[in-house]
């Protein structure tokens, strides 16, 4: 098993919570790091039809048979269950009673909310980061490879070729937990659209655009969008609001949580075929801004994230909120340096008031440089 950098967070929360709710893509590795670290706790997944039929025909036998110490697998398919748990830890009184996990968002926070608000921590699993293959020694050999095979954690442990796994999980997902969380008639329609939000990747949102491709109505693609994100298919980077006097684009940029997957709807097959697709810049872009979102949840935090673009097209690809402060992000998938790559984060440095030493450059080269503008910084250095 690779080991996974959210497992400390994990552990720690878990002794001053009496529940914490694991959440993450279907196949992110959640039961398997959830069983690692914590070895000596039963496992139950409400998946199995019988487990289910006990939960919901007796919730309170099944809590009389799980009382304590209990890792309660995709959780969020008995909804009922819920409202008896608040009840059963309020009367414990203890941490670490129950450990949930669930890959339908949406449904998981819902129930959440109703019940167990301010009783659960609630942390995020992603597919593997880098920073996981890097110390697990199972790295991919380019930049290219990498956004190619993404990060599912079975690519990797099982030795399976993204070209064989991707097209099941999209099958999987869209027969199973598409139709779970929504009533989708034409699923043929809801699978060429997602293949379209893949050749969308790093762009503007466009949602009158992707209707009119669909033929469908408009609140039906919006719908569609918010099941993408609460599935954790994709996310929407929002943009910055600070004016600096210029009017700014308040459209969402589309990105996909895994770039393999991205490759996989976009039928590219190898990662030759990424260095020479026209979207290569955008899934490069996709990667590195990944490489943000997975650093946050497996610190237990939330991505405070967002992009810069006015109405004539000045651009940063990328801004971090730390503590009040921004840094903002120029990402390039070239590997070799231009001056004209700081050409977005100088415009906005100089209307922002930011310094140079907040300004970066991420790239696809090997040489990291500091200019006037701001510091050069490879792709793979990022974390650091």
């Amino acid at each position: 098993m690779i080991k996974r950098e959210l497992q400390k967070k994990l552990i720690a929360l878990a002794k001053k919570y009496p529940i914490v709710t694991l959440t993450g893509p279907r196949q992110s590795g959640k039961s398997t790091l959830l069983r690692d670290s914590f070895p000596n706790y039963k496992y139950v997944s409400l998946e199995d039809p019988d487990m289910r039929q006990f939960a919901i025909e007796d919730p309170r036998g099944f809590l009389a048979t799980y009382p304590n110490k209990t890792i309660i697998d995709e959780a969020q398919r008995v909804p009922t269950l819920f409202s008896y748990i608040q009840t059963h830890i309020d009367s414990e009184g203890k941490e670490g009673i129950y450990l949930l996990a669930g890959s339908h968002n949406f449904l998981l926070m819902e129930n959440i909310s109703q019940s167990l608000a301010g009783r659960t921590a609630i942390l995020k699993l992603l597919p593997l980061s880098h920073k996981e293959l890097s110390k697990a020694k199972t790295l991919p050999k380019s930049v290219d490879e990498e956004i190619f095979m993404g990060g599912y954690p079975r690519i990797y442990d099982k030795q399976i070729a993204p070209t064989d796994y991707f097209p099941f999980y999209i099958q999987t997902y869209v027969e199973r937990d598409v139709r779970m969380m929504k009533n989708i008639g034409d699923l043929s329609k809801f699978i060429r659209f997602i293949k379209l939000c893949a050749g969308r990747i790093g762009q503007l949102l466009n949602i009158s655009s992707l209707a009119n491709e669909c033929g469908l109505a408009v609140s039906t693609i919006s719908a569609w969008i918010s099941l993408l994100e609460a599935s954790y298919i994709c996310y929407l980077l929002k943009p910055d609001y600070n004016n600096y006097a210029k009017r700014l684009i308040k459209t969402p940029k589309l990105y996909f949580y895994d770039t393999g997957l991205a490759c996989s709807l976009l039928d590219i097959r190898t990662p030759e075929q990424v260095s020479t697709h026209f979207l290569r810049g955008g899934l490069f872009e996709n990667m590195v801004i990944n490489k943000f979102i997975k650093s946050a949840y497996n610190n237990g935090e939330e991505p405070n994230l967002t992009f810069w673009r006015d109405s004539v097209g000045n651009e940063v690809d990328l801004l971090q909120n730390i503590n009040g402060k921004q840094y903002a992000y120029e990402i390039k998938s070239g590997a070799t340096f231009s001056p004209e790559f700081f050409k977005g984060v100088s415009k906005w440095a100089k209307l922002s008031g930011t310094a140079p030493q907040e300004c970066f450059v991420v790239y696809s080269g090997n040489k990291e440089i500091i200019s006037s503008a701001g510091k050069l910084i490879t792709w793979w250095n990022l974390n650091k």
